[in-house]
């Protein structure tokens, strides 16, 4: 009998240190499950009403320049190692009939988000132009979100110590930009839009072309979009690995590359 008494005590008084560290590494908002931005109809929280925002990856034009990569590290302080989007790259088919192939990965912003209802705090919801958000200040950092999206494409920011990924560029969306990628893509694979409009340009390339979502079985309905998409790539789309990369590796030439992307350098 004192034994169990014991073990209830470990229990409780573990339980109880638990809950007190959750506490300190988070908002008071995220226990209470109140969302201060969507209470008050803070239209960043809300969204722009009767609109439904979508993003073309015309994969034709992708010549995997990576300055949506980079652009939006810049745009989104992105920590160093982490990415919100970025391409990755293959080869396709046989010699001597072989192209490279870049698959631009981001959120994707689904109809039925598969990281929303998983989410204990209300830290990850959808605005009601259909945009994916993570509210840092409600976010506890559990990675319940991160484990539940079938795309691999949410991470925990060494920074905020939250859960992060792309949001659309949501601060500029609401300004009346582009989401930097969009911006900067030099090929125009990048198309992004209100889909509800029928004569935006996302609205026209879905209704006239052939288009594609990753991993469709999911059932999550993405709302990024490809052309051209090459089941060869699609089956990329949860990896980060860069044939550049791998090349450079195999013949040496690590020195600047390695400066570049953070790492250190042996030679």
């Amino acid at each position: 009998m004192g034994q169990d008494n014991s073990r209830r005590d470990f229990l409780r008084k573990g339980l109880a240190t638990t809950a007190f560290a959750m506490l300190a590494t988070s908002q008071a908002d995220a226990m209470s499950l109140q969302i201060p931005g969507r209470d008050e109809k803070n239209p960043k929280y809300i969204g722009q009403k009767g609109k439904h925002f979508v993003m073309v990856l015309d994969l034709r034009k992708c010549i995997g320049c990576q300055a949506c990569t980079s652009v939006c590290k810049i745009e989104n302080e992105v920590p160093e190692d982490q990415f919100r989007t970025f391409v990755t790259e293959t080869e396709l088919g046989e010699f001597p009939d072989v192209r490279k192939g870049f698959l631009p990965q981001l959120c994707n912003h689904c109809e039925s988000p598969a990281c929303v209802p998983v989410c204990p705090t209300g830290a990850t919801f959808k605005r009601e132009d259909g945009i994916v958000v993570v509210d840092n200040t409600v976010c506890w950092g559990c990675g319940y979100c991160i484990s539940a999206c079938p795309y691999d494409k949410r991470y925990f920011n060494k920074r905020t110590k939250t859960a992060d990924k792309c949001n659309f560029c949501a601060q500029r969306v609401d300004k009346g930009l582009l989401p930097a990628c969009v911006e900067t893509c030099i090929g125009g694979a990048r198309v992004f839009g209100d889909i509800n409009d029928k004569n935006s340009d996302v609205y026209k390339l879905v209704s006239n072309f052939s288009t594609n979502v990753l991993k469709e079985a999911q059932g999550t309905r993405p709302q990024v979009f490809y052309i051209n998409l090459d089941s060869r790539l699609e089956e990329l789309s949860s990896s980060t690995q860069s044939l550049d990369d791998i090349v450079k590796a195999e013949e040496g030439f690590q020195r600047e590359w390695m400066k570049a992307r953070g790492g250190k350098d042996n030679g």
